[in-house]
């Protein structure tokens, strides 16, 4: 445990971090967490950028009256003692939907929430980076230079633990702050629905194909180099997955690409391509020369393309759809607009692909009314809905009009 002081105080001593990675030790933590009050800031970290998965390596709770602790995740079977401790509470984050899933795996699910970062985007604040948030908020300037490490890294060295208990050591503090300036610009309920929509939206759901998010795709052509580039990833997400390691740390995308399109004849063509890197690279080289074996001798050759939901691109539009093309260019400067008349970012005031949805498929007619429930559909939050609907239906009406009629009921 760690007893926190006010944030407005210096440290007068130097505190010395311990991870909690006993059983014995978290059940006293969850017991010394229960029995303080108010709500609690929550922060997770991964390794993302050096294991295969998202999951949890260490999990920073700060509550006032009890301190903060650093749980060794990995090491503890069953969260439920925390989950009975502060359950109830208000979950304070800075950028839930990075730490949601991670700890949903583990069970840990917060029935309300508080985002920060969410709030300093609806507030219009130009940083909205944790640092860029405390300094803001409470003066206090917070280092950053382990945001990147490797937190499955154990033991975890004292400066990590440092800048782990940091992030929630103040994150009570910023939250009043920030909920004090969301209900002076009349902003609270916006932020209570983001909250809530955060919260319960639901993951994307995986690809049916996930080998064609591969970065560069498009380089590739033709449907056998198709094939090659899905037993290529194949195999490294067999890899990485079996050794839990990231997958572009045993080879990055971009040499993967690069080593199909160039189509080496021999494996000893393949190791001998510059552009071939990573750190498994030739140390698998047998396992890489297979995936291209495989390729070729695949009959199951995919398409280049597959059908998706996705709209055009917008550079499109004015071909395909031009009535759709001049909706958007209408209703989109409105929007920003009104954006900038709010302080906050457009994309907060609304998704730009919901506003692009409802220009490509408008509902007919295109009243206020009926936009709003097209939006509903698509996932916008009721403020959001409140907010554009009536400036989309009159962007959509200006967009019928000749130069001369839109001047007029200008």
């Amino acid at each position: 445990m760690v007893v926190s002081h006010p944030p407005s105080e210096p440290r007068s001593t130097v505190i010395s971090y311990r991870v909690i990675d006993t059983a014995e030790d978290f059940l006293d933590a969850c017991r010394t967490l229960g029995a303080a009050s108010g709500p609690v800031a929550v922060d997770v970290e991964r390794a993302s950028g050096f294991r295969y998965s998202s999951r949890a390596y260490l999990i920073q709770v700060f509550r006032r009256g009890a301190g903060v602790f650093l749980f060794d995740a990995p090491e503890i079977d069953d969260f439920a003692p925390l989950m009975e401790a502060i359950g109830d509470a208000e979950w304070v984050f800075h950028a839930a939907t990075q730490d949601l899933p991670s700890l949903r795996e583990i069970d840990l699910v917060p029935e309300r929430i508080f985002d920060t970062e969410l709030s300093a985007r609806l507030l219009g604040w130009p940083g909205v980076g944790l640092g860029a948030v405390v300094e803001r908020t409470l003066g206090i300037v917070l280092k950053k230079e382990h945001s990147a490490a490797d937190w499955s890294t154990r033991p975890l060295p004292q400066a990590w633990l440092e800048y782990a208990a940091l992030d929630v050591e103040h994150l009570l503090d910023v939250r009043d702050a920030i909920a004090e300036e969301l209900d002076l610009t009349g902003k609270a309920d916006w932020a209570a629905e983001e909250f809530a929509d955060e919260l319960t939206r639901k993951p994307k759901p995986a690809p049916a194909e996930p080998w064609r998010k591969l970065n560069g795709l498009h380089k590739i052509r033709g449907r056998r180099g198709m094939a090659i580039a899905r037993a290529f990833w194949n195999a490294r997400d067999e890899l990485a997955r079996s050794t839990d390691t990231a997958p572009g740390r045993l080879v990055p995308d971009r040499s993967l690409v690069a080593a199909v399109a160039a189509g080496p004849k021999t494996k000893a063509e393949l190791g001998a391509l510059r552009d071939f890197t990573g750190r498994a690279s030739r140390t698998e080289i047998n396992r890489w020369w297979q995936a291209f074996v495989d390729g070729r001798a695949d009959t199951d050759i995919p398409l280049e393309r597959v059908p998706s939901d996705a709209l055009p691109p917008v550079r499109a539009w004015s071909g395909r759809r031009p009535e759709a093309d001049a909706r958007l260019k209408a209703a989109k400067p409105a929007i920003e607009a009104h954006a900038e008349f709010l302080s906050m970012p457009t994309e907060n005031l609304l998704t730009p692909d919901h506003l692009r949805r409802v220009c490509w498929q408008p509902p007919q007619p295109a009243t206020a009314e009926a936009i709003a429930a097209a939006l509903k559909s698509h996932g916008a939050r009721d403020w959001q809905v409140a907010q554009v609907s009536p400036i989309i239906e009159k962007a959509f009406v200006q967009a019928t009009q000749s130069p001369a009629e839109a001047t007029e009921s200008a």
